[in-house]
């Protein structure tokens, strides 16, 4: 099992969700002008409950205006829900963990600090089903080759659960040649990480990121039994969202 134990004074569980955080859409950032580091991190409104979620469990860190409303602009057509903590001697605790010289490291030496809490933030944030669900992916688009190789190595460690990194190609006009993304090319290496994960999901609009869906009336339920006893979500509800998920994906469609 990882070791939870870090020389920061917060909460085990703030400490796990930030360190998840920033492999997903959370940073640290020390201010000009302050002594001290702040997190924060960012949500489309249309994820406004998954992101009041995160907030909610950061309290220890959070000041009275904690929450901003970033308007549409050129980089985005969405309204974006903006949280930024307190400047904290804890904050700086993690950044200097986390950080050299101004620049977030991939390392294992706080990535081993990270539970299962934290590998659900990372997930919710930046992973995806694909394949009709079948496999999956982290989008580690903003990390050179050897960071998402560390972080496939980590998983494989700490987890036991197995990837490949791969490339993405993007467009000549994009600020890199291409990304590298860890997949999930197996379905049992899938469920081995969707089941540390979904007891974390606590906010339904998220629960599809734990959703396998099958054309098998029995397969279905199975992993829809098992996503039941892994959630606090009735069986009601979690089939509601498997069957509207269905309904978006082509393979699911019933042929007229």
């Amino acid at each position: 099992m990882p070791n939870n134990q870090l020389t920061v004074s917060l909460s085990e569980q703030s400490i796990a969700l930030i360190l998840g955080s920033l492999l997903g859409d959370g940073s640290l950032k020390r201010y000009k002008g302050y002594e001290n580091a702040r997190f924060s991190f960012r949500h489309s409104t249309k994820q406004s409950n998954y992101f009041y979620w995160k907030v909610s469990q950061l309290k220890e860190i959070s000041g009275k205006k904690a929450i901003f409303l970033q308007k549409p602009n050129g980089y985005s057509i969405n309204s974006k829900l903006q949280y930024c903590s307190k400047s904290l001697p804890a904050l700086t605790e993690l950044y200097r963990l986390t950080h050299e010289d101004g620049h977030f490291q991939i390392k294992r030496k706080w990535l081993n600090r990270m539970n299962s809490l934290s590998l659900a933030i990372w997930w919710l944030d930046d992973g995806s089903l694909i394949s009709n669900t079948r496999k999956g992916v982290f989008c580690t688009d903003g990390f050179d080759e050897q960071s998402v190789k560390k972080l496939a190595n980590y998983l494989k460690v700490v987890w036991s659960i197995s990837t490949t990194v791969g490339p993405v190609q993007v467009k000549p006009d994009g600020l890199k040649d291409q990304y590298f993304r860890i997949w999930i090319r197996s379905t049992e290496e899938l469920k081995k990480l969707l089941r540390l994960v979904a007891p974390h999901v606590q906010e339904i609009d998220m629960l599809y990121k734990v959703l396998i869906l099958y054309k098998d009336p029995e397969l279905q339920q199975r992993w829809i039994s098992e996503i039941t006893q892994l959630t606090h979500f009735d069986a009601i509800d979690i089939i509601a969202v498997v069957n509207e998920r269905k309904k978006k994906l082509k393979m699911f469609q019933k042929k007229i």
